[in-house]
């Protein structure tokens, strides 16, 4: 059955399920990047190629007849994972009926929580391809999502908040290290934490190209190049990131004024913050304090400066 025009429509995975027989039963865009989709299917057979972003699968009802054309043998069941990388090709064949929930995340996601989480650099760390995987603490993760009523702001913003959880435990639970020795370019350790660092320690300021690459010893073209290696992102995509990561933080003090929040976590005016604030999240500033979730922790990478 066709699926309703809903956000995600461009997403390559949610696009391969809705020119198959699997039936939509809700899907939303959680702000960041973030897609969440619940899915019902049977007798299908489909097939995901290189589709560019990463999806989450979880198993919420059945799936014991379906299985991935490349294991045969190793079937579905309730509460079983699966991971699928943006680099990822698998066709699959789907038997009795099953319900399942995918979260679907971009490479930039990885990326800020790759060097926020971890301080390592993105390409030093791969998701990886799981098979019908169990993981407790993700499945409870993605059954408190589906719970959740994705159309409500305060519980889109739970979710999104659970979204970026449940990013940081794939990266901890299923992640692989990359070999180095083939690396070329990309900022120093050393340099790489200098910039962060600074960053953080000075939210209201407006750093220019120069200012950030006399940090790191280098030219500002050499500078931008390097930069985008080790953080996977331009330099003022991360900055803005961090603007909204820490205004997030700041929304939980009712003791400060939205003027106040903005002012601390370096945006230009209040206005300015509205915009980007609601461009990320879905909401504005006011409206994610009314609702209580005030401690959600990055933003879209598509938000520039």
């Amino acid at each position: 059955m066709s699926a309703p025009s809903t956000p995600l429509h461009d997403n390559a995975v949610f696009s391969a399920l809705t020119q198959s027989r699997a039936s939509l039963e809700r899907a939303c865009a959680l702000g960041d990047g973030f897609g969440l989709a619940l899915w019902r299917n049977r007798m299908d057979d489909t097939a995901y190629a290189r589709p560019g972003h990463h999806t989450m699968s979880v198993y919420l009802e059945g799936g014991f007849s379906t299985y991935r054309r490349d294991a045969p043998d190793r079937k579905g069941a309730p509460d079983r994972l699966c991971l699928l990388p943006a680099d990822h090709e698998s066709r699959w064949h789907v038997g009795g009926t099953q319900r399942f929930m995918h979260l679907y995340f971009q490479p930039e996601h990885l990326a800020w929580h790759c060097v926020r989480v971890l301080d390592m650099e993105p390409r030093a760390l791969q998701l990886q391809d799981r098979l019908f995987a169990e993981d407790d603490a993700l499945v409870a993760l993605t059954r408190q999502m589906v719970a959740l009523d994705w159309e409500a702001p305060d519980m889109r913003m739970a979710a999104n908040a659970m979204a970026h959880e449940a990013v940081t435990r794939m990266l901890l639970s299923h992640g692989t290290r990359q070999p180095s020795v083939d690396w070329r370019g990309g900022l120093s350790a050393a340099a790489r934490r200098r910039v962060t660092e600074w960053v953080h320690a000075h939210p209201a300021a407006n750093p220019t190209l120069g200012d950030l690459a006399a940090l790191a010893d280098l030219s500002e073209y050499h500078f931008a190049r390097m930069f985008r290696i080790s953080f996977g992102m331009p330099p003022h995509v991360w900055i803005m990131r961090a603007r909204l990561s820490r205004a997030c933080g700041l929304l939980g003090d009712r003791r400060l004024s939205l003027q106040q929040v903005a002012d601390q976590a370096g945006f230009a005016s209040a206005s300015h913050f509205n915009n980007r604030f609601r461009a990320a999240y879905g909401v504005t500033p006011g409206q994610a304090r009314a609702s209580g979730m005030g401690a959600l922790p990055s933003i879209s990478a598509s938000q520039g400066s």
